[in-house]
């Protein structure tokens, strides 16, 4: 089988070699100088030009229909939606159109101008309007884009004001998460790095008498809909970057510092789980899944990391549960706090 390979593998060669010095022989047959390009060589490539145009255009909308179930379901939090209309605006009215005229004008002018020896080219230099024409436009443009996303990224990221929020610590770490909820004072304790240790896996001051009541929670952690939740954010080791995708929201954490990002979530998960698109998006992904032999799995916020942060990153991950302020309240009811985990 080995010889049969090698034996065809020469055999291309040869060919291919064969086929190379058929074309060179041809090339002498050419009244014309092989480098010397003639009419009908332009009028093919002009030709050419418009047919790849045609092809390009067809795959671009057809990427776009084939991978728009795959797209994230609408914003699930209350400054979301100001992050999607941007995206909508800036994609649909402004990037895409310019995107198409700017590619059809480049291979019409392909096309148009191409060569001939009947034409002669016009000379010219420089034209006050043209140039006036393509600085004014963009700089509307930008400025447009500027305006409005300073406008809402100011907005966004302004501090937690509201007195009734729920603060979240993410504490992040190789590889896997851990959030902490202030207990009934409603303060976090506070933290210190040379803590750490196996049972203090977020480095908490243990002399911190308000830290006593914190609860510590992994593999998923829950928050209400309707009410303003404050993340901090810290890291053990490396920068990872909290990614909350279907809120919108992501931040760095970063080792030495806090960082903060609040939100409001709209929708809870079981709300978010009867969405007509987040139905169809799911089906799709657990038809994938059944040909890949693995089982269907069901709509869930997720927290992630954003930052190539080690060779586990891919697997970093951890479930947000948004349900109502009842069900929150039992949930955290449950929840045992620092001090009585500890004294077990």
């Amino acid at each position: 089988m080995k010889l049969l390979v090698l034996l065809a593998i020469v055999l291309l060669i040869i060919a291919g070699h064969q086929l190379l010095r058929i074309i060179e022989l041809s090339r002498g047959l050419k009244k014309t100088k092989e480098w010397q390009l003639t009419n009908s060589d332009n009028n093919l490539m002009g030709r050419g030009m418009l047919i790849f145009m045609i092809l390009f255009f067809v795959f671009f909308f057809w990427q776009i229909l084939r991978w728009r179930e795959r797209a994230l379901p609408s914003s699930a939090s209350e400054h979301g939606f100001k992050i999607d209309w941007l995206w909508d605006v800036n994609m649909n009215y402004i990037v895409i159109p310019v995107f198409l005229i700017t590619n059809f004008v480049l291979f019409w002018f392909a096309y148009k101008y191409r060569g001939n020896t009947n034409n002669k080219a016009t000379f010219f230099a420089h034209s006050n309007k043209l140039e006036m024409l393509w600085t004014v436009i963009p700089a509307v443009a930008l400025a447009f884009i500027i305006i409005f996303g300073l406008k809402y990224w100011n907005e966004i990221m302004a501090d937690a004001s509201d007195p009734n929020r729920i603060t979240v610590e993410l504490y992040a770490k190789q590889f896997d998460w851990t959030a902490r909820y202030a207990g009934k004072d409603g303060k976090l304790g506070t933290t210190d790095y040379r803590q750490i240790s196996g049972s203090n896996s977020v480095g908490m001051d243990t002399s911190d008498v308000l830290g006593h009541d914190d609860i510590l929670v992994k593999n998923e952690f829950h928050i209400p809909v309707g009410r303003e939740i404050e993340l901090l954010m810290r890291s053990r080791d490396v920068i990872h970057s909290a990614y909350l995708p279907h809120f919108r929201a992501q931040m760095n954490c970063v080792p030495g510092l806090v960082t903060a990002f609040k939100f409001k979530p709209v929708k809870t998960t079981e709300e978010m789980r009867k969405d007509p698109y987040v139905i169809q998006m799911m089906a799709g992904i657990n038809k994938q899944r059944e040909k890949e032999g693995k089982e269907p799995v069901i709509f869930d916020y997720l927290l992630l990391c954003n930052k190539i942060c080690g060779a586990s990153h891919f697997n970093m991950q951890m479930n947000v549960v948004v349900e109502s302020e009842k069900d929150y309240n039992v949930w955290l009811a449950k929840q045992k706090p620092v001090k009585a985990m500890a004294s077990k």
